[in-house]
């Protein structure tokens, strides 16, 4: 990457059945949104919605050539079943960053939240509202796609803060 040039992030909410992404680009402090969207999955064996979804993640990879890719962590509520699908379904997200060489960071749920609405105990609708404010979207995206631009500007905000700190921890020096 070319220094002084946008940066591209990639969010990625996996999902067996939906998986959202969003493409933001990042210069300096500012932040604008590129694309954002789901991959609906058809019905079907599991390890079929699983290449398709790595088949996808590759494509949109190629065709979008971000620079680093954001993830929600895995966290399990009461479903353990439920967890081991979605984890499956992360893993095929993970082998098309890892595929196309790209730097993953992976947060917390509450720390996307946090990033993003303020509040890390945010509810969905909420994520979508401040996704589009922060965005200047015309309309709320969908929950996915939301969730997933909000891994990508929770990168970007800690990433800008992370280079301010190294900044002025070398002008102390």
């Amino acid at each position: 990457m070319t220094p002084g040039a946008p940066l591209r992030i990639l969010g990625v909410d996996p999902g067996s059945r939906v998986t959202g992404y969003g493409l933001i680009e990042v210069l300096g402090s500012r932040q604008r949104c590129l694309l954002y969207d789901v991959i609906r999955l058809p019905e079907g064996p599991l390890e079929r919605r699983l290449l398709l979804l790595l088949t996808r993640l590759r494509e949109l990879i190629a065709e979008h050539r971000p620079h680093e890719v954001a993830m929600e962590e895995v966290f399990v509520r009461r479903n353990v079943a439920s967890a081991l699908v979605l984890g499956q379904a992360r893993g095929a997200a993970l082998c098309a960053v890892a595929e196309a060489g790209l730097p993953l960071h992976e947060y917390a749920p509450a720390s996307i939240k946090l990033a993003v609405a303020g509040s890390g105990r945010a509810d969905k609708a909420q994520i979508q509202r401040m996704v589009r404010v922060l965005l200047n979207l015309p309309r709320a995206p969908a929950e996915d796609a939301a969730d997933a631009l909000a891994c990508a500007l929770c990168h970007a905000h800690g990433r800008t803060l992370k280079l301010r700190t190294q900044r002025a921890l070398q002008e102390t020096r």
